[in-house]
C-alpha cells in the first residue's frame, strides 16, 4: 500500500506524464528517478507502473481522455479487465435506474463503463483490489461503495449483478481449463437467483451446454477476435434462449449482429462423432475427423468454388456462420468436415467474413506449391493453417517465393486430404 501511495502521488504522476511526452528511454528514466532521490525499490515500482500506463490509456480511454488520467492496477488486473469498446457496448444493456453489485470487481474494469445513474457496489475478497477499485472509480468521478466479502456469501443488497469469475491463479499463468472458474458457473447460477437480473463474463470457449436455459448468450468481439461469452440472466435477458454474435467497433458501436434460437442439439457431440474424435490419434490422412472450429450445424460439403472465406471468430464460436453464409449465398458450403473455411460462388461480405478469390490449388508438397507460386508470380505470401500442422515461418522459407505479386496461401483439407489453396483478398466486400 505504501508503494501505491507513491504511485498515486502528484509528483510521480507528473513525472510519468513528462517522461511519456518526452519519450524518455529506460536509462533516462532511471537516471532521473535516482537523481530525485528514489530508492531502488521505489524506482523499480515506478518503472513497472509506467509500463502499464500506456496500456490502460489505450484499453480504457480515447485519445482526448488520456491526459491526466491515471488508474491503479497491476498487470494481471489490467489483462482481465474489459476494454472500452466492449465495455461501452455492454453499458447499453443496463437499465437507467437501480443498483448493481460488481462481483469480483478487481480494479473495476466493468464498473468503469456502468451508467453513472446506477448505484454501484464493488465486491471483492482481496483488499488490495478493492483499494484499486476505489481509486479508479474516484478517478472517473463515480461515487461507489465497496464491500470486502466472498461474492458467494453476499446477500442480495442490489437489484442487479455483474460478475467476471477469476480464470488465472497466478500473474502470467494462462488458465487452460475453461471450467476452472472462481466462482464456478454453478455458483454463479445460484448467485443469479438473488437478483432481478445480471450478466456473467465467461471465456469465449466455455462449453455452452453447461449454460442454463432461460439465459441469453452473446459472443462479443471485433473483426478478428472473440473476446468473451456474455451470459445474461433474469431481467437483462431480453431475448431468453437465444444466441447472438456481435462484432463491435472501436467506439462501442454494433458493426454487425446475428441471432438464432438456442438449439441444445448443436451444443453436444453425438456418440459416433465423439468416438471418431477419440480415435484420431491412431488415424492418418482422410480417416481423421477434424473439428477445429465447428459443430454438427456445419454447412454441407462440396468442391472448392470461386471464393473461400474465413468466418469472423464470433460467428465460429456462436455456430452462426452457416446461417450467415447461406443468407448471402444459398450454395455456400464447406470443403472439409469440421473446418470453418466456407467456399462460395460469390464473395461473402465483411465484417462477417474475410473473403478471398481462389487463384489455384495444389497438393501440399513443396514442389507442387512452389510451381503454383511461380506460375502466378507470387513472391510474398501470408500462410493460413486449419486442419494442417506446419510451422508457418519455416514453410515460407522452404518455399522460397520469388515473384512480384502477393497472395494468401491456405493450408487446409478438402474432403480430409491436405490441399494448398492460393487466393487473393477480396477488397470490395459488399
Amino acid at each position: 500500500m505504501e508503494l501505491w501511495n507513491l504511485l498515486t502521488s502528484e509528483s510521480v504522476q507528473g513525472f510519468i506524464e513528462e517522461a511519456l511526452s518526452k519519450r524518455m528511454d529506460a536509462l533516462q528514466i532511471s537516471t532521473r528517478l535516482n537523481k530525485d532521490g528514489y530508492s531502488n525499490e521505489e524506482r523499480a515500482a515506478i518503472m513497472d507502473y509506467m509500463a502499464l500506463v500506456p496500456k490502460f490509456h489505450e484499453k480504457f480511454f480515447d485519445d482526448t481522455e488520456r491526459k491526466g488520467k491515471f488508474l491503479l492496477c497491476d498487470r494481471l488486473a489490467l489483462e482481465q479487465s474489459t476494454a472500452k469498446d466492449i465495455g461501452r457496448w455492454k453499458s447499453r444493456l443496463w437499465p437507467s435506474e437501480g443498483s448493481v453489485n460488481d462481483l469480483c470487481c478487481g480494479m473495476g474494469g466493468d464498473s468503469l463503463f456502468l451508467p453513472h445513474s446506477l448505484k454501484i457496489t464493488g465486491v471483492d475478497l482481496d483488499e488490495n483490489r478493492l483499494a484499486m477499485y476505489r481509486y479508479n472509480m474516484l478517478a472517473i468521478e463515480n461515487d461507489i461503495d465497496t464491500l470486502c466479502a466472498d461474492v458467494r456469501s453476499v446477500d442480495k443488497s442490489a437489484d442487479y449483478f455483474t460478475i467476471d469469475p477469476a480464470r488465472r491463479a497466478l500473474e502470467g499463468e494462462n488458465q487452460r481449463d475453461l471450467r476452472n472458474l472462481t466462482p464456478t458457473l454453478e455458483e454463479v447460477i445460484e448467485i443469479s437467483k438473488r437478483y432481478k437480473g445480471g450478466m456473467a463474463k465467461l471465456p469465449p470457449g466455455y462449453p455452452p451446454a453447461e449454460i442454463p436455459d432461460g439465459t441469453e448468450i452473446l459472443y462479443l468481439g471485433g473483426h478478428s477476435d472473440c473476446r468473451e461469452c456474455l451470459v445474461l440472466f433474469g431481467a437483462l435477458a431480453k431475448n431468453p434462449d437465444t444466441i447472438r454474435a456481435v462484432i463491435i467497433g472501436k467506439s462501442g458501436e454494433t458493426l454487425a449482429e446475428w441471432c438464432r434460437k438456442r438449439d441444445r442439439s448443436l451444443e453436444t457431440l453425438d456418440d459416433d462423432l465423439q468416438e471418431k474424435l477419440d480415435k484420431n490419434d491412431s488415424l492418418e490422412g482422410k480417416d481423421r475427423t477434424y473439428r477445429t472450429a465447428t459443430s454438427k450445424s456445419d454447412l454441407p460439403l462440396g468442391e472448392l468454388d470461386k471464393y473461400i472465406a474465413e468466418p469472423a471468430p464470433v460467428l465460429i464460436r456462436s455456430h452462426l456462420f452457416n446461417a450467415a453464409a447461406l443468407a448471402c449465398d444459398p450454395s455456400a458450403h464447406l470443403i472439409s468436415e469440421g473446418i470453418a473455411y466456407v467456399t462460395s460462388s460469390i464473395p461473402l461480405p465483411a465484417p462477417g467474413f474475410s473473403c478471398y478469390e481462389v487463384i489455384a490449388h495444389a497438393e501440399i508438397a513443396t514442389g507442387a506449391v512452389r510451381t503454383m507460386l511461380k506460375e502466378h508470380n507470387i513472391g510474398k505470401i501470408t500462410l493460413k493453417l486449419r486442419g494442417v500442422k506446419q510451422d508457418p515461418d519455416a514453410e515460407i522459407k522452404r518455399l522460397k517465393p520469388k515473384g512480384k505479386e502477393s497472395a494468401t496461401l491456405f493450408y487446409t483439407r478438402a474432403y480430409g486430404e491436405k490441399v494448398a489453396i492460393l487466393a487473393k483478398k477480396v477488397t470490395n466486400d459488399r
